[in-house]
């Protein structure tokens, strides 16, 4: 499947994304031919991490969140880390990006502690999901429907719950991507 002309924007919190779910998911979109802007809390760099605690690389941010609006992407990716998630779900430009993604119909993937952002988006009502197991009580207290799968697509949304699923999120992604906007997206938002 071809991402050619896609541009998908993939959130990274400065110490708290978690490694592999922000790596395997840019490069398998880009390997798709799709162009990955890296949107961070702030401009530079930011470092992430593996297992939560562990400091992972650091990687360049392209464009500050009070630089992008959800209109300028395709699609959008938010990794996991409890850390980089609980800081993103806390940043009101954050949620209301993540938001705009849902009321212009575009499909978004989320794995990990990611759905935390989802919740405090208010897009998660009525919708079914995964994430890391912790984050399910979240998950059913805004009015979604979880999950124990290693990938779920509603709607234009993709879930997975940690790292051991990211071969079937980088591929189901991928593939929500091609297809585009969705109508059913934007009722929930």
């Amino acid at each position: 499947m071809s991402l050619q002309g896609k541009t998908i924007a993939i959130l990274i919190a400065p110490r708290g994304t978690e490694e592999p779910e922000f790596v395997q998911p840019k490069k398998a979109v880009e390997d798709a031919g799709a162009t990955v802007v890296v949107v961070g809390l702030q401009p530079g760099e930011a470092q992430a991490v593996n297992h939560d605690l562990d400091p992972g690389s650091k990687f360049s941010v392209d464009k500050a969140i009070g630089e992008v609006s959800a209109a300028d992407f395709d699609g959008l990716v938010i990794p996991g880390g409890s850390v980089g998630a609980d800081k993103l779900r806390g940043d009101d430009k954050v949620v209301s990006f993540v938001h705009d993604f849902f009321a212009q119909e575009k499909p978004v993937g989320v794995i990990c502690h990611g759905p935390w952002v989802l919740v405090e988006a208010g897009v998660v009502k009525g919708r079914t999901l995964t994430s890391y197991p912790t984050v399910s009580t979240d998950i059913r207290n805004a009015g979604g429907i979880w999950v124990d799968e290693e990938v779920v697509t509603d709607k234009g949304l993709v879930t997975s719950r940690n790292p051991t699923d990211l071969p079937a999120f980088c591929a189901k992604i991928v593939e929500e991507f091609a297809e585009g906007r969705h109508a059913a997206q934007a009722r929930s938002a």
